[in-house]
C-alpha cells in the first residue's frame, strides 16, 4: 500500500469495536453509526495485528508524546443499544 492510498482512502470513525472468538478464529466488528464491518482473523494473524498496532503506537508516541487512555468495558457509548456489563456480572 502506498502512502497516497492511505491518505486518499475514504475513512469512517470507529465508534465501537467488539471482538469475539472461537478456537479457530477471532471475529472483530467495527461500527460507525448504523454501518458495521466484520473481519475474521486467525489467532496468529490477530497476534500480528496487535504487534503491528503496538509498533505504530510506539512510533506515534515518539513523534507526538504519550497517549493516555484507560480501557473500561463499562463505558456506555452514545450509540450502544444495551447496558455494558457491571462488576460481578
Amino acid at each position: 500500500m502506498k502512502a497516497d492510498d492511505l491518505q486518499n482512502a475514504p475513512k469512517l470513525f470507529a465508534e465501537n469495536i467488539k471482538v469475539g472468538y472461537t478456537p479457530e478464529y477471532f471475529v472483530m466488528g467495527i461500527s460507525s453509526g448504523a454501518q458495521a464491518q466484520f473481519y475474521a482473523l486467525s489467532p496468529a494473524h490477530t497476534k500480528r495485528l496487535i504487534q503491528y498496532l503496538e509498533h505504530e503506537l510506539k512510533n506515534y508516541e515518539e513523534q507526538h508524546g504519550e497517549v493516555t487512555a484507560e480501557w473500561n468495558p463499562n463505558v456506555i457509548s452514545p450509540v450502544q443499544r444495551y447496558n455494558p456489563p457491571s462488576e460481578g456480572s
